[in-house]
């Protein structure tokens, strides 16, 4: 399907104006001694809007467009949440081999090898995805 120009220009300011507060990472190591899982979720610096929620009773004193506004500005753009997700991601990777490690289920030597392996993908992830596609980030993208 093609979009028009129109929609494009839509689907840009939809994109854009979208906010994460919250990433979730999850693992398993599966081994023939067993299986090790890791769940880690990191919530980011946001005012809640939702009723009762933390940060609510600041927001029920704010006018109609400070509450967008103070709600919009918390989160974080799709951009910083794949960079999030990436980084959480690699702390959950590594604890669960850790897991397994401790549950003697890997050898030091394999912890070793799997945790090299986790950081150096994980750091060139990350570099790509904080350059963006032309190499360098803009301002408003990291």
């Amino acid at each position: 399907m093609k979009f028009t120009e129109d929609q494009k220009a839509r689907i840009h300011r939809i994109r854009d104006g979208i906010r994460i507060t919250k990433v979730v990472a999850t693992r398993a190591v599966k081994t023939k001694n067993g299986d090790f899982f890791v769940g880690l979720s990191a919530a980011w610096d946001s005012t809640q809007e939702d009723a009762g929620g933390m940060g609510a009773d600041l927001i029920d004193g704010m006018g109609e467009g400070e509450q967008q506004l103070a709600i919009s500005q918390r989160g974080m753009t799709t951009r910083q949440a794949k960079i999030a997700a990436t980084i959480l991601g690699m702390q959950v990777d590594l604890q669960a081999i850790t897991n397994a490690l401790g549950g003697g289920a890997i050898s030091p030597a394999e912890h070793r090898t799997a945790t090299n392996a986790i950081k150096r993908n994980y750091s060139n992830l990350i570099a790509e995805a904080v350059a963006g596609r032309n190499g360098k980030a803009t301002e408003d993208e990291g």
